[in-house]
């Protein structure tokens, strides 16, 4: 039989005395693919059952390729025959290993003709060539985390499970770990499966949500697309967000900015690193979106954008959700009721959104 390798199919059912967790899901084999969802609602059990950490029913995981288990056939795959790498909330490294042995470590967990992660490659990608010689005690909770992804990329995984690996980190730390893991995702080819309940990692790293709760997939697809989902709740509040890709077409020293261009036109934004012809993933926060009726000159808002208004919904008290379409790229703007009556928003409006540079996050 030929498997799709350019795929993962994940199916199980899994049953508690008060809670029960039914997953039947065929994800894209590669990217970040984040579990999203509130606590408790069996996302780290996903995981946990992936690894073979926890036996469900019913199960069937095919990862890219490699059959792990299948429970109509009696074929399961221990945990150590699984390659996969686990980056748990905690470090765990081990505290009488300094950073290179806890390296080692990890690297001999995979013979050497199935490696395809050099040690010297995981040691750059995460910036820890510095740290080798250091025991865990002498390095900061951002450091302990570096070195455990470097240590599960040493083991040459097909797949990367990480399991909220900032939730134990404080802001400063939690920002300085994340270009690391955009690293991940820009320059190594494993899929990488991510828990978290943090919407701003989530908007930032994954290319592909499963939004569970309760034990059930309320949804799976695409970030941007389930992003400006009116329908789900990870539209709502004040940090939803859309997702827009886009293409670098200018730098502007003088005034530290950048000007992209997509299908809706054009945006500047704070001043990025990437060369003209690059293209890069902006976040546009629903709460830094104002509509009007007209474009507004003498403004300190750096662009506008034509759009039609797609839908409405109640989101706080007061406040109204509007989704947007700009060209084909969905945004969304987070307005007052007030303000929706006040322009008489409806379906089929035109409008021209009005977004602070400033205010876009890469």
């Amino acid at each position: 039989m030929k498997y799709c390798i350019d795929q993962l199919q994940i199916r199980f059912k899994l049953g508690y005395a008060a809670f029960s967790l039914d997953v039947d899901l065929t994800l894209p084999g590669h990217g970040i693919t984040a579990f999203f969802g509130p606590s408790g609602s069996g996302k780290t059990t996903c995981l946990r059952v992936i690894a073979g950490l926890e036996r469900a029913t019913d199960t069937y995981l095919l990862i890219n390729g490699d059959l792990w288990q299948d429970d109509a056939k009696g074929i399961f795959l221990p945990v150590h025959k699984r390659t996969l790498g686990y980056v748990f909330q905690e470090a765990s490294l081990f505290a009488h290993l300094d950073v290179q042995r806890n390296l080692e470590y990890g690297m001999r967990r995979i013979a050497a003709a199935e490696r395809h992660v050099a040690l010297d490659q995981a040691i750059a990608l995460l910036d820890i060539g510095h740290l080798l010689q250091r025991k865990p005690d002498k390095l900061s909770g951002g450091e302990r985390q570096r070195v455990a992804i470097a240590r599960a990329l040493a083991t040459s995984p097909r797949i990367l499970l990480m399991d909220e690996p900032l939730a134990a980190l404080d802001a400063r730390r939690k920002a300085e770990i994340m270009p690391y893991l955009e690293r991940l995702h820009d320059e190594l080819e494993i899929p990488v499966l991510y828990v978290s309940h943090a919407a701003d990692e989530v908007t930032r790293l994954a290319d592909h949500l499963v939004l569970l709760d309760e034990g059930k997939v309320l949804a799976s697809g695409t970030s941007d697309d389930l992003l400006t989902r009116l329908d789900l709740d990870v539209a709502h509040g004040d940090a939803a967000s859309a997702l827009v890709t886009a293409t670098i077409s200018a730098h502007d020293p003088d005034y530290h900015l950048t000007s992209v261009v997509f299908p809706g036109g054009q945006l500047l934004l704070p001043q990025q690193s990437a060369s003209i012809g690059r293209q890069v993933r902006i976040r546009i926060q629903a709460r830094d979106v104002s509509l009007s009726l007209a474009p507004q000159r003498d403004s300190s808002i750096l662009n506008t954008v034509a759009a039609t208004v797609t839908e409405l919904s109640a989101d706080a008290v007061g406040q109204v959700m509007v989704g947007l379409d700009a060209n084909g790229t969905r945004l969304l703007a987070r307005i007052t009721s007030k303000s929706c009556v006040a322009l008489d928003l409806a379906p089929g409006k035109p409008v021209y959104a009005q977004i602070k540079g400033i205010a876009i996050l890469k």
